[in-house]
């Protein structure tokens, strides 16, 4: 895959939209989101708290392995933090994997509220369902313009 086609690929895309409706109603001071591909680009919701919380790419990778194998949602514990980490599907692409890091949270509490994690993560899978689905509606309106358009030049 060249450089300009992993830009635009459907799940590069998509992780961008997603991105911007969902990070900008986070807190502040909140948990840090992460949206990370299949490939390893990652977004995260604030980079610099984030690059602080130093957590590696290569354990959110490890983490992002054991969804794969299964574990869902995945909740750990990395220094002062928690890490819940799980899938990121819509009906036609695999975006990746959604990351939530609670800063100061211990492993206990996240576990106490692991109802209310899952919610949160799902419903950023929600949201990734209705953006596709708006696209898909947009692309086909467009295409149906543009047939409708052709034909009437036609007919002139």
């Amino acid at each position: 895959m060249g450089m300009y086609e992993q830009l635009f690929s459907r799940s590069c895309v998509l992780n961008e939209q997603i991105a911007r409706q969902v990070f900008d109603i986070l807190p502040e001071q909140g948990p840090v989101m992460v949206i990370m591909d299949a490939d390893g680009n990652f977004w995260p919701s604030d980079s610099e708290r984030f690059n602080k919380l130093n957590v590696s790419e290569l354990r959110l990778k490890e983490l992002c392995g054991n969804v794969d194998d299964g574990a869902e949602p995945v909740a750990t514990q990395i220094n002062d933090r928690s890490v819940a980490v799980t899938q990121l599907i819509t009906e036609e692409t695999n975006c990746g994997y959604i990351i939530l890091i609670l800063p100061q949270c211990s492993h206990e509490s996240a576990l106490a509220n692991m109802d209310l994690i899952e919610i949160l993560l799902n419903q950023v899978g929600l949201i990734a369902k209705l953006i596709e689905k708006n696209n898909i509606l947009y692309e086909r309106q467009m295409k149906h313009y543009n047939v409708s358009s052709k034909s009437e030049i036609g007919s002139n």
